[in-house]
């Protein structure tokens, strides 16, 4: 790719980044949003999140995991559990790693 294509990329993408953060700044009042749709955006974080996280754990080079020897399943089943028990990101994140790493490092799965 031509370095002038890059750079026109980056400064197209850098606009549209502008624009659409802008999009909600613009106005003077707030624009009427239907009942429905508010209750659909109070859940669209989770979604996107479910989007990004689902396909790590289940996954891998774009195929299903077949095997049941994969440290990211034991390790998301903990983390789910020590959240749903304390209600507590830092110790969700610590207590996965602690499930995953050694089970990669040690075990290599």
């Amino acid at each position: 790719m031509a370095e002038w294509l890059i750079w026109i990329a980056l400064f197209g993408l850098g606009a549209i980044t502008v624009v659409t953060r802008g999009f909600f700044m613009i106005g003077d009042r707030q624009l009427p949003i239907p009942d429905w749709l508010r209750e659909l955006l109070k859940v669209a974080p989770l979604a996107a999140l479910v989007a990004v996280v689902a396909p790590e754990i289940f996954m891998t080079q774009g195929q299903v995991i077949t095997t049941w020897q994969d440290a990211r399943w034991p390790a998301a089943v903990v983390a789910s559990g020590y959240f749903f028990w304390r209600r507590d990101i830092l110790g969700t994140i610590i207590s996965g790693m602690a499930v995953m790493l050694p089970l990669k490092l040690v075990l290599g799965w």
